[in-house]
């Protein structure tokens, strides 16, 4: 029903910056809410952004300051414009996103198949 696909994944050395993306395809009707996620080998996945559609936006303690999400809902892709990146930031990135379709018009959760970044000298 609804795909999302991150790209803009790399190598980075310390202190470099990475964009990542987020595009969201299928039969959508509207996106309630879209986030950012990681995961580390050996680590739970954690939350790095949110953004709801009414604008509020929500970031982890360690990547406040650094990382930034947006959106642009005419295309239904969001980002994730990380700065002055840490090898602690070395994680699979995943997009995840609450949306209603027009086919079921029931609200559900979806997750992209995940990026890898890597920061390292």
């Amino acid at each position: 029903q609804v795909q999302l696909v991150e790209s803009g994944g790399g190598l980075v050395q310390p202190g470099g910056s990475l964009r990542l993306s987020c595009a969201a395809s299928g039969s959508i009707l509207s996106i309630n809410a879209m986030g950012w996620y990681r995961q580390a080998p050996g680590k739970q996945r954690e939350l790095v952004a949110t953004l709801t559609n009414d604008g509020r936006t929500n970031y982890a303690d360690s990547v406040k300051g650094r990382f930034t999400i947006s959106r642009d809902n005419a295309k239904n892709t969001a980002y994730l414009q990380m700065n002055n990146l840490k090898p602690e930031d070395t994680a699979v990135y995943y997009c995840n996103s609450q949306a209603t379709t027009y086919i079921t018009y029931t609200v559900g959760d979806y997750w992209g198949q995940g990026t890898q970044v890597t920061v390292s000298s």
